[in-house]
C-alpha cells in the first residue's frame, strides 16, 4: 500500500520533450418596513448542438425605496398566520421604565476555540503567529437521539471511497483568447490528446474555468501549449452576421494559447481524519481536497450534459415535455459530494428545469407572448413601442442560429432594431446602400414575409441584423424568464414521482452513461463510487397531544391518523376571536357569481360559530361591488378602501375581498389595507364561492381567526413539561425565525427583503409578531437584524412582563457555504440586541433550517426469501428523524420529516445547529421542533417547516409583494 502511495503520490515524469515556455500573467442599506404584528459537442452538422445557458438579462426594474423609508402603519393584534399585521413602531428601549430581570449569562467561551489551520497554502505548517480566535460550529452533543421506534430507510447518498495517500496536483490554467465554456472544454480535450508526453500521461480533470487537477505531476511547474480548433468567425465585411463558411474554409483554424502553472499539491489524509473524527475538533474541513474530488466526479457529466448550477441536463437523457410559453421541461440530475458519518457520500437526485424550446423565433413569440398568438395569420402586423419592448425582453440574450444558409455559427440576441425589416438598409463593401429585403431576395432567393417586424440585433456595438423568420432558437438554453403559474404547475408535475419511481430514476442515473460511475476519471484518481443507496435506520417521533377550545365537545386530541391530521368536528379552536366589525368588497364577477355572496357569508358565519369563532352575521357597512379595473389603479383602489374604513367609523377588524380571478393588484391591495388603512384582509376567488365545502370554509375561518389574534391549537403538555431540564413555566422562552427573500434572477436592482418573527406568549408559544426591512440587493446576511430582534424583545416584554430566559433562533434560506458568515455576523447581531438591556445575556441556540436540499429518504423492507431490499411506494411517515450515517461527521444536524407527503416524494427538512448555549441533547431539540410543527395556525396537520421559520418566510414574501 505504501509503494502504491509513493508511486501515485510523488511521481514526476522525466520526459525530455521540450515545452513552449513563456511568462504567465496572473492575470444602500435600504430599509423597507417595520411591522409588528453539454459540454457543447462541436460537430460538422448544421443543426445546433446544445449551448450553455445565456448570460442573465440586465433589466432596469423598479428602483428601490429610499434608505430608511417606512410605511405608515396601524394597530392590530397579530398571531401565527398574520403576515404582516401592522402596528405602530414600538417605543425606543430607553423608554421602558420597568426593571429588567437579571438573567444568567451563557457559559463564557462555550464555542470560541483556537483554530489553527493545519497547513499553509504552500503545504507548510502554520507558525504560531498565524494563530487566531475563530468561531466554531457546535459539535453533536451525543451519538444521536434514541426516542421513537426504528424504521428502515434508504437514502440517495452513494458511498465514495478514496485513497487518502494519493496526492492531487492543482494547476492554474490560463487560455487566451478567452473562450466560451464549451470551447474551453474542447481545448482541454485536444490538449490532453496531443500533449501526453508533457503531461506525463496524465488525464487531468478540468473545472471549466481556471483549474486542472491531476493525479500525476506534469513535466514542469510551468508549461505553455498552443491548440488550434476550427472555430467559425464572422467576417466584418459581410452583412447580417455572414461568416466565412466552414465548408469552404476547412483549414481556417483559430489558435489558443494555454498556460499552466503548478499551484499546490495535497493528499486526503486530513480529510480522512476529519471524517473519521480522529483529528482535533478545531481542525476545519479540508475544502481543497474535497473540492478536487467533487470536480473529478463532475468531469464525465460535464462532458456529456449541460450544467446548470450543480445539476446536469440533456434532451436525450429522458422524456422532455412542453410546458407552454415557448419553454420545455428537461429532466436531469443533481449531484454533490458531502462529508457524512459513513464517509464521503455522493448525493444524487433527479431534477427538472425549464429550457427554451428549440423552434423558430416567430413560433417562439407566438407561444410566449399573448398578443402575438395570431402572428402567422397577420404577417403585415407591426409592433407598438410597448409591444416592441416586451418582445425585446423575451428575446434578449437568447442564442439563435440561421436557417437560410449552412453554418455552425451561433449568435446572441442583444436587442431589436428600431426600424422595421422593410425599412432597414446597410452599406456593402463598396459603400453602396442596399435594402435588406432586396439583399435576401438577390442572394438567397428568399422573400421576407414579416416585413413590419424589427430584426434581431446580434452585435453589441455595430449594426448586424437577422430577420426573425430566418432564425431558430438554439437548443439547451435555460429558461431565465419568470415561469407562469401554469408553467410552474407543469414543471412540478414532471418532477412529482412517488418514492418507488423516484428511487428507480436515481438508480438509473447513477448507473447510466452520464452518471458519476461512468468514465475513467474516478479510476485514475483511485475513487470508487457505490452503485447502491445508503441503508440506515431512522426513528419515528410520536405526535404530541393537542389542546383545543373549551367550548367544544372534544377538548383534546392526539393525532393518530397515519398522516397525523386531525379534524375540528365537534371541536373549537383553542382561542376563537370575536369579529364584530367587518366589511366585504368585490372586484369583478358576473351577476350570478355576485348573487352567491349572501349564501357565502351566511355559511361562513355558521362555520365560524361551529369552530368557536364569532363572526357577525352582518357586515358593518353594505358590501361594495367594484370593477376588476379598480385593481389596476392604485390611487383609486386606495380611495375605495379608505372610504369603506371611514364608513365603518375607522374601526374595522376585518376586510374580506372577493376577486373574479387572480390579479396582480393583489399585492397593492394587501399593502394598502395593511399599511395605509390599517386593517387585516382575507382574499378569496369567486370560483371557490360557487362550490362551497365545509373544508374550504373551515380553512378560511382558521386563517381569519389567526389574522385577528386567535390561535388554532396548543400543546396539551406544555413545552416545560416535555423538556423540563431546560424549560420552566415561569421562565419564558422566545422562538425566533428569520428569512431573506431576493428578487427574480432577471432583476438586478430591486432590494432584498428580510423578515424576523418572534413568539409572543409562553408556554403556548403559538402567537408571533414580525419585523421586516428591505436591504441591499441579493444580500443574504440580514443587515438590520440587531434592531429587529431588539424590537421583538421589547414586544415580548410588553406581553409577558419578562424578558425571555432563552432565545431559540431558526434561520431559513442559508446555504452551507454561508454558515460561517451567518454565524459570525447574525449571532453577534442577536447578542447586540440583547446587550441593549442591562445585564441581559440569555443563552442562545442558533439553527439553520434547509428545505432546498436533495436528500430523500425511502422506506423499504427486506424480502425474507431473497434477503434483498424491497422499496415501498409509501412516503416516510410524519415524525421520521435521521441523525446518523448521512448526517455531518461532527456537527449537530438532523433530518426531520414532520409532514405527510400527499404527492411525489417527501422532502425532509434539514436542521443544522450552528450555536447552542442552551446545550440541547439530540432528543430534546428534535422533540421541540417536531412539537412546534403541530402549532401552525393555518391548518390542522403538522407542517414541514418549524413554524418560526415558516412564518418568517411568509412575512418576507409579503414584504416582496409590497415592493413589487
Amino acid at each position: 500500500m505504501e509503494e502504491t502511495g509513493e508511486l501515485h503520490g510523488s511521481k514526476k515524469c522525466n520526459t525530455k520533450t521540450r515545452a513552449f515556455k513563456g511568462l504567465i500573467n496572473n492575470p444602500h442599506d435600504l430599509t423597507l418596513l417595520q411591522y409588528s404584528s453539454h459540454h457543447f459537442g462541436y460537430g460538422y452538422s448544421y443543426y445546433p448542438a446544445p449551448l450553455p445557458p445565456p448570460i442573465p438579462l440586465q433589466l432596469a426594474l423598479t428602483p428601490p425605496l429610499y434608505q430608511n423609508q417606512n410605511f405608515p402603519i396601524a394597530t392590530s393584534s397579530f398571531s401565527d398566520a398574520q403576515f404582516p399585521v401592522p402596528t405602530m413602531t414600538p417605543p425606543a428601549f430607553k423608554s421602558l421604565t420597568c426593571p429588567f430581570q437579571q438573567i444568567s449569562a451563557a457559559p463564557e467561551g462555550l464555542q470560541w476555540r483556537k483554530v489553527f489551520p493545519s497547513k499553509a497554502s504552500n503545504g507548510s505548517k502554520m507558525s504560531n503567529t498565524t494563530k487566531k480566535e475563530a468561531l466554531v460550529v457546535v459539535n453533536r452533543p451525543d451519538s444521536g437521539g434514541v426516542e421513537g421506534p426504528v424504521i428502515s430507510l434508504l437514502a440517495n447518498h452513494f458511498l465514495v471511497k478514496f485513497d487518502p495517500s494519493l496526492k492531487i496536483y492543482h494547476y492554474n490554467v490560463e487560455i487566451s483568447p478567452n473562450p466560451s465554456k464549451d470551447v474551453a472544454r474542447m481545448i482541454k480535450q485536444k490538449l490532453v490528446e496531443t500533449n501526453s508526453g508533457l503531461l506525463c500521461g496524465a488525464h487531468p480533470v478540468y473545472d471549466g474555468r481556471k483549474t486542472f487537477y491531476s493525479p500525476i505531476e506534469f513535466e514542469n511547474d510551468k508549461l505553455e501549449f498552443f491548440v488550434s480548433l476550427p472555430i467559425p468567425t464572422a467576417n466584418p465585411g459581410l452583412p447580417f452576421g455572414e461568416t466565412n463558411g466552414f465548408q469552404q474554409n476547412r483549414n481556417q483554424l483559430k489558435v489558443f494559447r494555454i498556460s499552466t502553472r503548478h499551484v499546490s499539491k495535497f493528499d486526503g489524509k486530513d480529510l480522512s481524519s476529519y471524517i473519521s473524527n480522529e483529528g482535533d475538533d478545531w481542525i476545519p474541513l479540508p475544502q481543497d481536497y474535497l473540492h478536487a474530488l467533487d470536480v473529478i466526479l463532475r468531469e464525465n457529466p460535464m462532458e456529456k450534459c449541460i450544467s446548470v448550477g450543480r445539476s446536469f441536463y440533456s434532451s436525450s437523457m429522458a422524456d422532455t415535455k412542453e410546458i407552454g410559453g415557448g419553454a420545455i421541461g428537461w429532466r436531469g440530475f443533481f449531484q454533490s459530494l458531502r462529508p457524512t458519518q459513513q464517509g464521503l457520500a455522493l448525493n444524487v437526485d433527479t431534477s427538472i428545469t425549464a429550457f427554451h424550446e428549440s423552434i423558430g423565433v416567430i413560433l417562439y413569440l407566438q407561444k410566449r407572448i399573448d398578443f402575438l398568438r395570431d402572428l402567422t395569420q397577420r404577417k403585415t402586423r407591426s409592433l407598438t413601442d410597448e409591444e416592441r419592448k416586451e418582445v425585446e425582453k423575451a428575446l434578449k440574450n437568447i442564442r439563435v442560429f440561421v436557417c437560410h444558409r449552412e453554418t455552425v455559427q451561433r449568435y446572441r440576441v442583444y436587442g431589436l432594431t428600431e426600424d422595421t425589416t422593410e425599412n432597414l438598409y446597410f452599406a456593402d463593401r463598396d459603400g453602396k446602400n442596399l435594402k435588406l429585403v432586396n439583399y435576401f431576395k438577390d442572394h438567397y432567393n428568399y422573400d421576407i414575409q414579416f416585413r413590419n417586424l424589427p430584426c434581431l440585433q446580434i452585435s453589441r456595438s455595430k449594426p448586424c441584423y437577422l430577420p426573425m423568420e430566418l432564425c431558430m432558437i438554439c437548443e439547451g438554453q435555460k429558461f431565465l424568464g419568470k415561469l407562469s403559474d401554469d408553467q410552474t404547475a407543469r414543471i412540478l408535475k414532471m418532477g412529482c414521482q412517488r418514492p418507488k419511481e423516484r428511487k428507480a430514476i436515481i438508480d438509473g442515473i447513477v448507473k447510466g452513461p452520464a452518471g458519476p460511475t461512468s468514465g475513467n476519471q474516478a479510476e485514475e484518481f483511485k475513487l470508487h463510487v457505490s452503485r447502491e443507496m445508503t441503508r440506515l435506520n431512522g426513528r419515528i417521533l410520536q405526535p404530541p397531544k393537542l389542546k383545543l377550545g373549551d367550548g367544544g365537545h372534544i377538548r383534546d386530541i392526539t393525532p393518530s391518523r397515519r398522516d397525523r391530521q386531525w379534524n375540528l368536528l365537534n371541536s373549537h379552536v383553542f382561542q376563537g376571536m370575536r369579529i364584530e366589525r367587518w366589511a366585504l368588497i368585490s372586484f369583478g364577477g358576473s351577476q350570478e357569481q355576485k348573487s352567491n355572496i349572501p349564501k357565502f357569508t351566511n355559511q361562513l358565519t355558521q362555520r365560524c360559530e361551529q369552530l368557536g369563532i364569532f363572526l357577525n352575521k352582518s357586515t358593518i357597512v353594505s358590501p361594495r361591488f367594484e370593477s376588476t379595473q379598480v385593481l389596476n389603479n392604485v390611487t383609486l383602489l386606495e380611495s375605495k378602501l379608505k372610504k369603506i374604513h371611514r364608513a365603518a367609523s375607522n374601526n374595522l377588524q376585518l376586510l374580506i375581498c372577493i376577486m373574479e380571478k387572480k390579479h396582480k393588484g393583489y399585492a397593492d391591495l394587501k399593502r394598502i389595507a395593511e399599511t395605509s388603512v390599517g386593517v387585516v384582509s382575507q382574499c378569496c376567488l369567486y370560483p371557490n364561492l360557487g362550490r362551497l365545502s365545509s373544508q374550504f370554509l373551515a380553512n378560511l375561518a382558521l386563517k381569519i381567526n389567526a389574522k385577528v389574534g386567535g390561535s388554532t391549537v396548543a400543546l396539551y403538555n406544555s413545552l416545560p413539561s416535555q423538556i423540563p431540564r431546560l424549560f420552566q413555566s415561569d421562565e419564558p422562552v422566545i422562538f425566533m425565525g428569520a428569512d431573506v427573500t431576493h428578487p427574480h434572477p432577471l432583476d438586478d436592482s430591486s432590494p432584498s427583503v428580510a423578515a424576523v418573527v418572534g413568539s409572543m406568549n409562553w408556554p403556548a408559544a403559538n402567537k408571533y409578531v414580525s419585523r421586516m426591512r428591505s436591504q441591499t440587493h441579493r444580500e443574504e446576511i440580514i443587515q438590520d437584524l440587531a434592531a429587529m430582534v431588539g424590537e421583538l424583545l421589547d414586544d415580548f416584554y410588553q406581553e409577558v412582563n419578562k424578558l425571555p430566559k432563552r432565545i431559540i433562533f431558526f434561520r431559513d434560506g442559508v446555504s452551507e457555504t454561508q454558515f460561517y458568515k451567518v454565524l459570525k455576523e447574525e449571532l453577534q447581531a442577536v447578542k447586540e440586541a440583547c446587550s441593549r438591556f442591562p445585564g441581559y445575556k440569555p443563552p442562545i441556540t442558533f439553527a439553520v433550517v434547509q428545505k432546498r436540499h436533495h436528500t430523500r429518504l425511502f422506506p423499504f423492507e427486506t424480502d425474507p426469501c431473497t434477503n434483498q431490499n424491497r422499496p415501498l411506494d409509501d412516503n416516510i411517515p410524519p415524525g421520521t428523524v435521521v441523525d446518523t450515517v448521512i448526517t455531518h461527521p461532527r456537527e449537530f444536524d438532523f433530518y426531520l420529516c414532520s409532514h405527510w407527503g400527499v404527492k411525489g416524494t417527501s422532502r425532509p427538512t434539514h436542521y443544522h445547529t450552528l450555536w447552542d448555549e442552551n446545550q440541547f441533547t439530540s432528543d430534546e431539540l428534535q422533540k421541540l421542533v417536531y412539537n412546534l410543527c403541530y402549532t401552525f395556525a393555518r391548518c390542522t396537520k403538522p407542517v414541514s417547516l418549524v413554524p418560526p421559520a415558516y412564518y418568517a418566510h411568509l412575512a418576507a414574501y409579503r414584504g416582496r409583494l409590497y415592493l413589487e
